[in-house]
């Protein structure tokens, strides 16, 4: 189907997306090959995660509810270009997701707005380009917990299975109020010491930090309820 042909079903909600076979399919496909991989849990768990805390992001700080959907449906998407591989899968995702969208039928503005924000949503390329874009990054980069470790033994884990298991809680507190995104972590020093966090999350911190600024907000780091950013 060509652009011009663009079909027409009406608007397209996260739940549409979220109940689409073949959204299934590529973030099932996905998640398998990272796990075959080595990888942390990429699945429809973070997916869901991602989506729900990009959206809450912007409603608490009081932005429209149709932004606020797209950064969930963003959110939902984000990681789909995992099907094809690691290597510069924000730029597949977005091209997956605007097929995927194309298809049910998303306004031209709105697929565009869309695919910016998956396509910058990793630290080592990642530009903060809309609201969308901005909470997408702050969800996805919250998203450190022992849930999300698939290797059982404990004594093989790498460092990013270490720090993940360390994480007890995770809760990013927006305030409206006080204009701050607080990412809240409950970590187990006896598994992995803080330092060993900022190691391997310092880039991704400081691109939080730049999303919260373009959001009007500022971003701060709790471990253990002492604020250490």
């Amino acid at each position: 189907m060509s652009d011009s042909a663009q079909p027409d079903h009406g608007r397209v909600t996260l739940e549409i997306v979220k109940r689409d076979p073949e959204v299934q399919a590529l973030m099932m496909g996905g998640d398998q090959l990272l796990g075959a991989m080595g990888y942390t849990e990429h699945g429809a768990r973070h997916a869901g995660w991602v989506s729900a805390v990009a959206y809450n992001v912007l409603v608490r700080l009081g932005f429209a509810e149709r932004e606020a959907e797209l950064a969930g449906i963003a959110g939902f998407l984000h990681d789909v270009g995992n099907v094809a591989g690691r290597h510069n899968h924000e730029q597949t995702s977005a091209l997956l997701a605007r097929d995927v969208l194309l298809r049910l039928g998303m306004p031209f503005a709105e697929i565009g707005t869309v695919m910016g924000a998956i396509g910058n949503h990793e630290e080592s390329v990642g530009q903060v380009v809309s609201n969308v874009g901005a909470a997408l990054m702050l969800a996805d980069k919250s998203d450190v917990h022992r849930s999300r470790v698939r290797n059982q033994d404990r004594a093989a884990f790498d460092i990013h299975d270490r720090v993940n298991y360390a994480v007890e809680h995770s809760f990013l507190r927006v305030d409206d109020h006080k204009k701050t995104i607080t990412l809240e972590l409950t970590i187990d020093t006896q598994i992995s010491p803080v330092m060993e966090y900022f190691e391997i999350f310092l880039s991704r911190m400081i691109l939080c930090r730049r999303a919260a600024s373009f959001l009007g907000a500022q971003f701060e780091l709790d471990f253990n309820k002492t604020r250490l950013l």
